[in-house]
């Protein structure tokens, strides 16, 4: 039971294999790309995937980079609280993607380089460059900080186990195929993890519509409880959410991820040319 009364649900036999599979699927996807190709003995190789990726896998790699636990676990909160209108980020990236995609991924691949400080440093200098790396480096492990201790404190729910031994775990997985498989390996993993993300996502739904009753049951609570709020072009500022302020305060807040940071540049360069990075 938990706290509140309800029913804890525990991880079964079949639960803990598909995360075990999980798991040494990514590791051998490392182990494969250690072992074939190049061998990951060039710097191109290891951190560009040889610049020779289709934009399919390079798309799904940033998806499964950017939709972190605090987005699949944040978002439906957020909707569920104060209604459905935050859907409407996805406007934002009108004014995103083809910016990133005409202005800064021609710049970078221009350059020849393989990360976006290097090219601080050929802009400007070592100095800002330094800077740069560090302050990437700091943020990083703040990241990483939140981002793990989200899943790892579901799998402490249903699994029982201490939220260190997840995160320990998942971060030994992580390491040890990157570290092997170099870039080739991060990105088919994020592939497979998008995949499975995606299928998840959509099985819940689908799933949890039909324990409620179906979608048009979920559709009429949504009604009830006055979450339907789509498309609000209230022009007042200090609105919590609008139209406005999603598409364009969404636009910028979200420029310094996809456009420089160094998880979408390292992405953009492994592409094979620049129409498969501008995709």
């Amino acid at each position: 039971m938990s706290p509140d009364g309800g029913v804890v649900v525990r991880f079964g036999a079949v639960d803990y294999s598909v995360f075990a599979i999980m798991l040494l699927i990514s590791t051998g996807i490392g182990i494969y790309h250690a072992l074939t190709g190049g061998k990951q003995k060039t710097t191109a190789e290891f951190l560009l995937a040889n610049r020779k990726m289709m934009f399919l896998p390079v798309a799904l790699s940033l998806l499964a980079s950017f939709m972190s636990a605090i987005t699949i676990l944040g978002v439906p909160s957020e909707m569920y609280t104060f209604g459905t209108q935050y859907w409407m980020i996805i406007s934002s990236y009108v004014i995103l993607f083809p910016a990133v995609a005409l202005v800064f991924v021609p710049v970078f691949r221009a350059v020849h380089i393989t990360s976006s400080y290097e090219y601080l440093e050929k802009r400007f200098s070592l100095v800002i460059r330094s800077i740069g790396s560090a302050l990437f480096i700091i943020q990083t492990c703040l990241y990483m900080a939140i981002v793990t201790y989200g899943p790892s404190l579901a799998l402490e729910a249903v699994t029982g186990f201490p939220i260190w031994v997840s995160i320990v775990a998942l971060g030994v997985v992580c390491t040890f195929y990157t570290t092997i498989g170099g870039m080739k390996a991060v990105i088919w993993n994020d592939v497979l993890q998008a995949i499975i993300m995606l299928v998840g996502l959509v099985a819940v739904v689908v799933v949890g519509s039909q324990k409620v009753g179906g979608f048009t049951e979920v559709w009429k609570t949504m009604e009830k409880g006055a979450r339907l709020k789509f498309i609000d072009f209230n022009p007042d500022p200090t609105q919590r959410l609008s139209i406005w302020s999603l598409m364009i305060g969404g636009a910028f807040g979200l420029f310094p991820l996809w456009a420089v940071n160094q998880t979408a540049v390292q992405r953009f360069l492994s592409a094979k040319s620049d129409k498969e990075a501008k995709r």
